[in-house]
């Protein structure tokens, strides 16, 4: 019997949860632009100079923090830390990209360019978490190292 089974595939764990990090981090970092944005509208300029700064540097963070966990969770299956590190580091500089592109897609598109560009960040988070995850799984095809189908104890 031949005990051939397609193991983990390295390259779809590492991708997944790089773009499963950079999309929920990214997405992280508009969802504070848009709170930024509707503390724009409502308060006038001196109020807003005192609360807007808050919410933007907050946003800020929580998306690096998010775009780090979630490349570093993503990638678990990988042994290599280093490899996870590199991983979880990317992640993170990809949220930061995706969330300094929020002002040339919110300049461009105008009042609906940002939360689209949100769910579109969101979207390719989820995407990644998933590909991340059908990555650290055997083929399912493949054949059983326990025998045919007919074999039982």
């Amino acid at each position: 019997m031949s005990a051939v089974t397609r193991e983990k595939d390295p390259l779809a764990i590492g991708l997944g949860a790089l773009a499963c990090g950079a999309g929920l981090g990214g997405g992280t970092i508009i969802a504070a632009l848009l709170v930024v944005q509707g503390l724009q509208r409502r308060l006038d300029p001196t109020s807003y100079r005192q609360a807007a700064a808050d919410p933007l540097v907050l946003g800020l963070l929580a998306g690096i923090a998010v775009g780090a966990a979630f490349g570093w969770r993503k990638s678990r299956a990988l042994e290599n830390l280093w490899q996870r590190g590199v991983i979880a580091v990317l992640a993170t500089v990809g949220a930061l990209l995706l969330g300094f592109l929020a002002a040339p897609v919110h300049r461009l598109a105008g009042l609906w360019g940002l939360p689209v560009w949100g769910l579109a960040s969101l979207a390719l988070g989820v995407t990644g978490a998933r590909w991340a995850i059908r990555g650290s799984r055997p083929h399912p095809l493949a054949p059983s190292p326990h025998g045919g189908e007919g074999e039982r104890e």
